[in-house]
């Protein structure tokens, strides 16, 4: 199994930080787009390190437009030698209506659409054809010499995979007809991976007249472990406000029903408008907890991940490097490689 890790979204330490994970054994590293720009810091991962494979877990795409995003991700392939992924992700109409002052409409068909805008544009730089995308959403028919990239800055790599996160059937359907991965959002459990995002993922590979070949899923990435009971409670305490934030909206409800926990989204979502953060952590009980997050003492996260998702994941998207310890943690970093 291919495990990643995270690399800080300022630019002050994103270098080294990377560097740490390269030294470490990890495989990949992710940058999040929360306070800061998601892809200005993989510039100087690419710059300080040679195997880590980079990308955007997640860059949010309705922020952008498929040209510039086209434009971001071929740049970051050419410099890194291909190592780089492009994670997409759709946001909640809030942040992009509000946040972003970007349009929302239809989110699955417009994911659709841009991210074959995306390798339309691509095509274009790649081979000369003229640019003739026209969508409902998206229409790119303009492509002028001056405009184009040199096609020799990827060399051999060839263009960047794209990933796309999800929770609902419909995007994750999307991810599978046009996507090289699917990045599972860190509010999933293994009931509805197996239940939900699989099958939807099969759906959309049947579409485009593909398997599961060659596919990649990054899989949920709670854990809650440490080499204290301090860190462990830290942790733990984090991870509940963590679910209690991605349990709040409405999208995210279908995670919730499955476990039979239908009451717990409006109570989180009354909560959040009140900004009352900590007091949502505290609804998340043990038994949610245990059923997001793999709990336990470092030695016992690798049989514990490989019991839940070994069969069905490729990657695994790790946000705890529990450093105070590293002889404990490499061997933890090994287990989980070897699945």
């Amino acid at each position: 199994m291919k495990l990643d890790g995270g690399i800080p979204s300022s630019l002050h330490n994103a270098a080294s930080s990377a560097q740490e994970l390269e030294r470490a054994g990890y495989t990949g590293g992710w940058t999040a787009e929360t306070s800061h720009d998601p892809f200005l810091p993989l510039l100087l991962a690419a710059e300080h390190t040679s195997t880590l494979e980079i990308g955007t877990s997640i860059a949010v795409a309705f922020a952008r437009n498929p040209m510039t995003l086209a434009n971001t991700a071929w740049d970051l392939q050419s410099y890194s030698k291909g190592r780089f992924i492009l994670g997409l992700g759709s946001q909640i109409k809030p942040h992009i209506t509000k946040r972003f002052s970007m349009e929302w409409s239809h989110p699955a068909p417009r994911m659709r659409e841009m991210i074959l805008a995306i390798r339309a544009i691509w095509d274009t730089w790649l081979t000369g054809a003229p640019l003739e995308f026209r969508g409902e959403f998206y229409q790119h028919t303009l492509m002028t010499p001056f405009f184009a990239p040199d096609k020799k800055d990827l060399g051999d790599f060839g263009v960047p995979k794209i990933f796309l996160a999800g929770v609902g059937e419909m995007m994750t359907e999307v991810a599978g007809e046009v996507c090289d991965g699917f990045i599972c959002h860190g509010f999933t459990t293994e009931k509805y991976l197996r239940e939900v995002t699989l099958p939807a993922l099969h759906r959309g590979r049947a579409k485009a007249g593909k398997t599961m070949d060659g596919f990649e899923i990054v899989g949920p990435s709670f854990v809650v472990t440490g080499n204290s009971a301090n860190e462990m409670q830290q942790a733990a305490a984090g991870t509940r406000q963590q679910i209690a934030f991605y349990g709040s909206p409405p999208a995210y409800s279908g995670v919730l029903e499955i476990h039979g926990w239908n009451d717990l989204q409006p109570q989180l979502n009354a909560l959040s408008k009140q900004g009352k953060w900590v007091e949502m952590g505290d609804l998340i009980t043990d038994e949610i907890l245990n059923t997001f997050a793999v709990v336990g003492e470092p030695e016992t996260i690798a049989p514990e991940l490989t019991k839940r998702y070994g069969d069905v994941i490729q990657r695994l998207s790790f946000y705890a490097p529990y450093s105070s310890d590293q002889s404990r943690w490499a061997q933890v970093i090994a287990d989980i490689k070897s699945v």
